[in-house]
């Protein structure tokens, strides 16, 4: 079983990093975590909307030259469908079965998921209404996955 995170922009901050690589460890039992990076598009700090419709675009197009036509893939989209931890073990788990224990994420970069790439996803997810950094969500995902499990399995995990 493989859980691929296809992830726009790099990890900057050690903690983050420590903290990623700690659930990736705990998810060994469960499952293979492959997490693929594509650099985030530089822009002003001030972009009109056309500018940034042009960085997500160039964004995308940098994941889907990553992803095989057989990835399940699930887009990570502020103005999607909101889980409980426990709906999301039982869609996960779904997911999981559906697509032949290959499933892969993909968390967008600054200014979300470009057209092509929201075309792309089989399905849609959020983790919260709140906007997280796109960096600190790569944790809060694989913190999620790894609490599915738990849950799936009936195993003792803080609430």
């Amino acid at each position: 079983m493989t859980i691929k995170i296809y992830a726009i922009g790099k990890i900057k901050e050690q903690y983050l990093s420590l903290g990623i690589a700690e659930y990736v460890k705990r998810l060994k039992p469960y499952c293979n975590v492959e997490i693929k990076e594509v650099n985030d598009e530089k822009v002003n700090d001030n972009p009109s909307l056309a500018e940034i419709e042009i960085v997500k675009n160039k964004e995308a197009d940098s994941v889907l030259k990553l992803l095989k036509p057989s990835d399940y893939l699930i887009g990570l989209d502020l103005n999607r469908k909101e889980f409980t931890s426990e709906a999301f073990a039982e869609f996960l788990d779904k997911k999981l079965e559906l697509s032949g224990s290959n499933l892969s994420f993909v968390i967008g970069g600054s200014y979300g998921l470009g057209d092509a790439l929201k075309n792309r996803c089989n399905d849609f997810i959020t983790l919260s209404k709140m906007t997280f950094l796109h960096q600190m969500t790569r944790l809060i995902l694989l913190e999620q996955i790894y609490r599915a499990f738990k849950i799936n399995r009936h195993e003792v995990y803080h609430k």
